[in-house]
């Protein structure tokens, strides 16, 4: 079987791929992850939703498998390290959802800055036109988001670990270039579009929050885990953040005991950042076009394995060569395709869809544990 497809797709999609490849369509193995695994092994590619997990446990089981692919935004279900010791590529179309996110925090912006945004107090609004923005990572959406900002005449600034700052696509994108303590000593509002990595966790903490400018307001599309709980909840009850809006919650992140429990104006939605019909047309045929052309140019051949004296699940995946260059590969070492706007134009679809040119540049030399400001 050349894919495996357990996230529901469009039909168009779906029938494109199947017109070139064997696949194997099975919604109903979301439900059942034992099924899901012991189909793996002859699977050479596999779409997955957030309900199942790869992980080195699941990989054992899949030998040939060369490529996961996840059409809605996150990897929290994907172990990327575990992917990036089997070979195993991470297809994305994360470029694809970048003009709904980059509209969804400028309506959120508005919405926190005007009065009454922070739990029915009775306050002075701002404009867009008048404050200055800090943009905390260059992912996709970045491109978006500065141009629709600097429409209404918004002061740009920006920080991202991966990015130096005298890099010529912080002038392209008319952002300047500043390190975190800076960025949240300087703006107005901040705006949070890292791409998570474990070493980033808590990466805005008791070092950072605490000196962030007084009345600021927050808007985030990473992951939570990104923000200390504690460090965050006690500016949000000093004033200190004047409101924060988050995106993408962990589960039980507001649950009682949580320091977040009760934290005044905070704002959590579920993810729905890149949620729109637009994005997901977009995003569906950017993941279908990668995977027909990894399929179409790897060869069907297992990958290197070693034998255990007594494999508890099978055969154990162990190291591939990889294809990308050490220097292309992302932060955490796994193989990340991030589509631009020339991968987003399918070869033979009845929908075309195009995306916003990105780029990342990450580097795995730059730690969250050092002071930015330093850069």
């Amino acid at each position: 079987m050349d894919l495996l497809i357990v996230e529901p797709i469009e039909s168009e999609v779906l029938s494109w791929l199947q017109a070139r490849h064997r696949v194997r369509y099975a919604p109903e193995l979301a439900r059942d992850a034992r099924a899901f695994r012991q189909t793996l092994f002859n699977v050479r590619a596999a779409v997955l939703p957030p309900q199942l997990r790869i992980d080195s446990e699941a990989l054992s089981f899949a030998p040939l498998l060369r490529a996961v692919a996840r059409v809605e935004p996150g990897l929290e279900n994907i172990d990327v390290d575990a992917c990036s010791r089997a070979g195993v590529e991470l297809v994305r179309g994360a470029a694809a959802t970048a003009p709904a996110e980059a509209e969804f925090m400028i309506g959120a912006l508005i919405t926190l800055l005007r009065p009454g945004a922070g739990g029915g107090r009775v306050t002075t609004g701002r404009e867009l036109a008048s404050v200055t923005v800090g943009l905390v990572g260059l992912a996709p959406a970045a491109r978006s988001l500065s141009a629709m900002l600097s429409g209404f005449g918004t002061r740009l600034v920006g920080y991202d670990p991966t990015l130096h700052a005298s890099d010529i696509l912080w002038g392209r994108w008319r952002i300047e270039a500043m390190g975190l303590r800076e960025l949240l000593e300087t703006a107005d509002a901040v705006c949070v579009q890292l791409p998570y990595y474990s070493r980033y966790q808590g990466l805005f903490g008791e070092r950072y929050l605490p000196q962030c400018k007084p009345g600021q307001v927050l808007v985030s599309t990473s992951h939570s885990a990104l923000f200390d709980e504690a460090s965050l909840a006690m500016a949000l009850r000093s004033g200190r953040i004047a409101s924060a809006w988050l995106d993408s919650v962990e589960p039980g992140l507001l649950d009682p005991g949580r320091p977040l429990n009760g934290a005044p104006n905070l704002h959590t939605t579920s993810r729905l950042a890149g949620y729109t019909q637009e994005s997901r047309v977009r995003s569906v045929w950017a993941v279908a076009q990668r995977l027909d052309e990894i399929l179409s140019q790897t060869p069907p051949l297992a990958r290197e394995l070693r034998v255990a004296v007594s494999p508890p699940h099978g055969p154990v995946s162990g190291p591939a060569p990889l294809s990308a260059q050490p220097d292309d590969l992302p932060t955490d070492g796994a193989v990340v395709v991030e589509d631009d706007e020339d991968d987003l134009d399918p070869p033979r679809p009845p929908l075309s869809a195009e995306a916003d040119e990105a780029r990342l540049s990450p580097s795995a030399s730059v730690e969250p544990a050092s002071d930015p400001a330093s850069r």
